[in-house]
């Protein structure tokens, strides 16, 4: 049965990840939703006379399979769920209300895209890639590294979904052998302008302060700034401690006298160069205690003109589910990152951010680890400070997280206990896209883009390029390659 058969269901379940940790195996729980979502949406096409495949790509679809988890969740023993999908019973069978609960005249400004662009003339030899690890790489084409291309990465965010603008950010590769180098991402962008019409797409520069000569980084980023539109810092503290050169790693507030002091002196020049958005990946360590958020809140306050951005809000998947910020959890996971605000005594909505990619895919189908995760970060980090970010293209289209998120609210027993504000028309309109565009210095707008794959070609056979090839082209290349990220992106 092909795709065109058996689309899937429209609220993704998984497993997958972004590359940076291991997802478990479905639980039994999932298992029995993804069974009773797809019977419900078999007969749901039924009794609406249509095709199960049109029926599965329709907003009626995506409201099945959330009441079919929900409902599963509740007669597994959740009686009481700390967060709940607000849909109308009629909403599997009547589009308007799905559309109350799914649909949105938002502006979504997702603050953590990606995509890998390989050089597809060479023969596919089938070994692993990069990408391989993750469930993207059956979407049909004939060599698998063509799913995580430019054409798809535009195609997944700006056609199958409600985003309206979305920043390329880099990964935790260093730049020799990189499959979304400065380069290709402005390409990217300047592809995404020619077919919507407008700026689209917004750039990360990757910056590794500790990795090599601070001398030779710290030029980069003038370079880097000079030569593309850049509108933040992507920065990874636990690179590469994470990735084969255990120790080699930094702190944005120089406070581990074991470590490189190449913190301040990153900050100082992204300041100097007049981009002062840092966007720092925390959470998601690979076993790296430097992944941790604890150096964000002291660097902030040492800065308050910059905004820190904290990638993945600190969540880990390994640790234990989230839960409410109390003294004996104030270690793990998010709660690190408001341990360390409290410490440094910065306050919510002042200039540290929290972002949602991977961390809102992770625990958007667990509605009480969900309504924690939010919670939180809208009490602690502030309402006017909490970003959406959804780390696709690794997830694919991410219009099931946009789905999901529209739809959640918080029970009132969490709110009650722990303080947590009401998920209100106003808050997930800020999440969505407004904050992140006042962070970005963006005007929201809500024009959505139509082009087909056709004139992505015709786009991309304008723009001037040279048949190169990216990869490391002897053994030594190979074997420093390897060296540096455990074979990525081999």
């Amino acid at each position: 049965m092909g795709a065109a058969d058996d689309p899937g269901l429209p609220i993704k379940f998984g497993p997958c990840s972004n590359g940076e940790y291991v997802p478990a195996p479905l639980s039994a729980v999932e298992r029995e939703a993804i069974r009773r979502a797809r019977a419900a949406c078999e007969e749901n096409a039924r009794n609406l006379g249509m095709e199960r495949a049109e029926f599965l790509r329709s907003i009626c679809g995506a409201a099945t399979t959330l009441l079919a988890l929900q409902a599963t969740l509740i007669d597994a023993g959740r009686q009481t769920l700390g967060g709940f999908w607000a849909l109308d019973a009629d909403a599997p069978l009547d589009a308007d209300a799905a559309r109350a609960a799914l649909a949105g005249k938002q502006f979504v400004f997702d603050v953590q895209g990606h995509h890998l662009e390989y050089d597809l003339m060479r023969r596919y030899s089938g070994k692993p890639f990069f990408g391989s690890v993750f469930p993207q790489v059956n979407c049909g084409k004939d060599d698998p590294r063509a799913c995580f291309s430019r054409e798809v990465f535009l195609e997944d965010f700006f056609l199958r979904s409600d985003t309206n603008m979305v920043t390329l950010s880099a990964l935790p590769i260093a730049p020799k052998g990189s499959p979304l180098s400065a380069a290709i991402m402005e390409e990217t962008r300047h592809t995404a302008e020619l077919a919507c019409g407008w700026e689209t797409v917004l750039l990360h520069a990757q910056v590794l302060p500790n990795y090599g000569p601070l001398s030779a980084n710290l030029d980069e980023m003038e370079r880097n700034a000079r030569r593309y539109p850049i509108k933040a810092w992507k920065v990874f503290t636990h690179f590469p401690d994470a990735f084969g050169q255990p120790g080699n790693a930094w702190r944005l507030d120089d406070a581990d006298p074991r470590l490189p002091k190449v913190g301040h002196a990153f900050i100082q020049k992204a300041r100097k160069l007049g981009i002062k958005t840092i966007c720092a990946h925390k959470g998601f360590g690979g076993g790296s205690r430097y992944a941790s958020p604890d150096d964000v809140p002291r660097a902030a306050r040492e800065f308050p003109d910059v905004a820190f951005i904290v990638y993945h809000s600190g969540f880990e998947r390994t640790g234990p589910r989230e839960g409410p910020y109390t003294k004996a959890t104030a270690h793990i996971g998010i709660n690190r990152l408001i341990t360390a605000m409290r410490r440094e005594r910065v306050k919510p909505n002042s200039n540290v951010y929290a972002e949602l990619g991977s961390t809102w895919w992770t625990v958007m189908r667990d509605p009480t680890q969900a309504a924690h995760v939010l919670g939180k970060l809208l009490k602690y980090v502030g309402e006017d400070n909490v970003l959406w970010g959804t780390d696709c293209i690794f997830y694919g289209s991410p219009q099931d997280q946009i789905q999901a998120f529209r739809a959640f609210q918080i029970s009132r027993e969490l709110q009650e206990r722990y303080g947590y504000p009401a998920l209100t028309p106003r808050i997930k309109a800020k999440v969505l896209g407004l904050n992140g565009a006042r962070v970005y210095g963006v005007r929201p707008k809500t024009v959505k883009c139509k082009f087909t794959r056709r004139e992505l070609e015709e786009i991309r056979a304008t723009l001037p390029f040279r048949h190169e090839t990216y990869g490391p082209r002897n053994e030594h290349e190979v074997a420093l390659l390897r060296a540096h990220h455990r074979g990525w992106p081999g």
